[in-house]
């Protein structure tokens, strides 16, 4: 921030404040609430004031006078007609916490500023604003008279210790082109004294202290108490005789109409000629009351001041996308002055508080001129893209003005600028669909999941020129397809806020599902009276695709929307759960595509087939003695006896078929020679294991090997 010569002195004044509001805070508790007096309005140009108003009391207070308050009274606005009304504000006063909305002339007016002050927790005091220049311009001048203001339920404590009043006054500033070029400062809030009141006023450019005056708005004074009752001006007992003698300055007047009957309430000026010096920025004006207590609500200074007052206003900041060179357009303005800006008045320019750039005023511009100008500045890349952009005229770019303002602290305009830089757009990953789906349709608006900006739009187009030159849009982006794959797809990011584009690409592909076959029934033997059988499910799988890399997954229910569920944990020892039973089964590849299909679990009542003869010749038929469906029995034993009777093959389901070797008597592991054996068939399945005769589970016969 840029601090000028004049400014770094406000700084100290404030810290001096600071430190006698203290001191008041310590000494006198009423001022605890009390709001200090501070500059609430300025005109600069040929103006001055007058001021009229009444009061409510019928009597000035006192601990003997009757306590009756009126409602209402009247007062007379009288402007000559070189005098044009450009302000008019309306003060109103009175004991206890306020009445806020009045009648002016009729017409509603209700605080739009209010005020307070006390002497002892139940001695309270207030004061309120309304800006009444509407309501004067429209009347004119002639008789004004406030009504509805009333105090009648509140007034009576107060009248024991003579603090009951209540009052108003209208301060009326007028233009008059035969006046000086004044400085007319209106000052405002609620301060009070006994026993010593001392308020700074800032804002003063006193150019010629010819003709300088001061005057007050003030509540509860009171014509018979003079007692150490003074008015100072930087240290000077001022008065203004006859209504307003030096040792009781708040006697119930108006120094405008000459009145001396404005009980407990005082409006009155007086000419600071001698009081205030050229050059002069402030005025302290000081108060003591060894008895009265008098509150200011309103002090207004009117001072010869021939300054300038240079404004700032940035109107456009144009750029170019990517570039850091700005084209600023601002307006220079002497608006509220009494002087001649001159030409060459220096500006400063200011990025995030580094020096970018200067310029001057190309003209002098009179009193109320404005004036735009252009400048082109290059923003340094040590300067972050979002950066606070300040200009400050009269400013040589050291924050040294060159030249006496009215207000040194309005001379800068401040604008957080962004540079529109383009949209950077990541390399996007393809969006894959496996060519398997129903519907191919991709949502190209996932893509957009790698922006975070929320400021960012987004476009799709088929081709780049299209992108380049944003026509034929896509105008379904979030359900799209084509009849071409692998596709290109071209996003058109853009910055709604700076309109800087960038334009990316990314491809559309189809993923290759695993083909499936039709797998083959599942068929077991049932092994008692149920028809649950543990079946190996993946013996299906080399059906359905031998690729590798697959990953197969077994389902017990198939839903409606396609997906599958109850999965199978265990598929290669499954127990059937109903006859015939379906099994879903789906196929994953490495690229995530699944495919999927079904086959059948079926158990079935086998019966036991027991060939005749076997040719154990190694030509792939007949080449062991197989007994068809033996496998559903897991228990069973089998004998093998030549024509003497003597055992020579004993088999069981950890044996292999016997395939004309002997594997008991002597030799072992003999090819048998060809002829006529005897078997002896023992199935033992469990749920005739306990008969006696197993007539049920032996088989009996011959079978002829034919051993070449």
């Amino acid at each position: 921030m840029l601090i000028s010569r004049k400014k770094q002195k406000c700084v100290k004044k404030q810290t001096y404040i600071s430190v006698l509001l203290f001191l008041c805070c310590c000494f006198s508790t009423h001022h605890i609430i009390a709001q200090d007096i501070s500059l609430f309005q300025q005109f600069n140009g040929r103006f001055d004031y007058t001021a009229f108003g009444n009061t409510l009391n019928t009597v000035e207070n006192g601990t003997t006078g009757p306590c009756v308050i009126n409602t209402s009274s009247s007062a007379t606005l009288t402007l000559a007609a070189d005098q044009t009304m450009v302000a008019a504000y309306l003060y109103w006063a009175g004991s206890d916490d306020g009445d806020f909305d009045i009648e002016l002339n009729g017409i509603p007016v209700t605080a739009e500023r209010t005020f307070s002050d006390a002497l002892t927790a139940d001695r309270t005091f207030f004061a309120a604003f309304a800006d009444v220049t509407a309501i004067v311009q429209a009347e004119g001048n002639g008789l004004y008279t406030v009504s509805e203001f009333d105090l009648t339920s509140v007034i009576a404590p107060y009248c024991p210790t003579g603090t009951n009043f209540g009052g108003w006054a209208i301060t009326v500033i007028y233009e008059n082109p035969s006046l000086p070029l004044n400085q007319l400062n209106v000052y405002d809030g609620l301060e009070s004294v006994p026993e010593e009141l001392e308020i700074t006023l800032d804002n003063l450019n006193v150019f010629d202290n010819m003709g300088a005056k001061i005057g007050f708005i003030a509540w509860e004074g009171d014509q018979a108490l003079s007692v150490n009752e003074s008015l100072r001006v930087n240290g000077t007992i001022i008065s203004n005789l006859p209504l307003n003698p030096a040792d009781n300055a708040f006697n119930g007047t108006n120094s405008f109409t000459g009145a001396s009957n404005l009980y407990n309430m005082d409006i009155d000026f007086y000419n600071i000629q001698n009081n205030i010096s050229i050059g002069d920025t402030e005025a302290t004006i000081s108060l003591t009351s060894g008895q009265d207590f008098v509150m200011i609500n309103n002090i207004i200074t009117v001072l010869n001041s021939q300054l300038p007052d240079a404004t700032v206003v940035i109107d456009e900041i144009d750029s170019e996308c990517d570039s850091r060179d700005l084209e600023i357009t601002y307006t220079i303005s002497n608006t509220n002055s009494t002087a001649v800006l001159p030409q060459n008045t220096p500006i400063a320019l200011y990025a995030d508080g580094v020096l970018i750039a200067t310029d001057v005023t190309q003209v002098a511009l009179t009193i109320g001129e404005s004036t735009q100008q252009t400048i082109i500045v290059t923003i340094p890349t040590t300067i972050p893209n979002t950066f606070d952009l300040l200009i400050v005229v009269d400013d040589d770019g050291t924050s040294t003005g060159t030249v006496d303002e009215i207000n040194e602290d309005n001379n800068s305009a401040l604008q957080s600028f962004t540079l529109p830089t383009s949209p950077v757009i990541p390399i996007l990953p393809a969006l894959e669909l496996c060519d398997n789906i129903e519907s191919i349709v991709f949502d190209l608006t996932a893509q957009e999941s790698f922006f975070s900006d929320p400021s960012f739009t987004f476009e799709y187009f088929e081709t780049l020129l299209d992108a380049l030159n944003n026509t034929d849009a896509i105008t379904n982006p979030d359900s799209y397809s084509t009849t071409n794959y692998p596709a290109e797809i071209f996003i058109k990011v853009t910055n709604s806020i700076t309109l800087c584009n960038s334009i990316g690409n990314f491809e559309l592909i189809l993923l290759e599902s695993p083909e499936v076959m039709q797998p083959e029934v599942l068929e077991a033997c049932k092994l008692d009276e149920t028809e649950s059988v543990t079946f190996d499910l993946t013996l299906n799988e080399t059906s359905i695709n031998t690729d590798s890399n697959l990953i197969f997954s077994y389902y017990e229910t198939a839903n409606s929307d396609g997906t599958f569920q109850d999965e199978i944990i265990t598929p290669t020892a499954f127990d059937n759960t109903s006859n015939p039973q379906t099994i879903y089964v789906t196929i994953e590849n490495l690229l995530g595509c699944i495919s999927s299909t079904s086959f059948e679990l079926i158990v079935d009542d086998c019966e036991i087939y027991i060939p005749n003869g076997f040719s154990p010749n190694n030509d792939g038929k007949n080449d062991v003695f197989n007994i068809v469906n033996l496998e559903a029995h897991p228990n069973h034993e089998i004998y093998i006896y030549n024509r003497y009777g003597i055992l020579i093959f004993v088999g069981n389901k950890n044996t292999s078929r016997w395939d004309g070797y002997s594997n008991r008597g002597t030799p072992k592991n003999k090819k048998l020679p060809t002829g006529t054996y005897f078997y002896v068939l023992y199935l033992n399945d469990e749920n005739t294991l306990a008969s006696p005769l197993l007539l049920e589970q032996t088989y009996t016969g011959w079978v002829y090997l034919q051993n070449n």
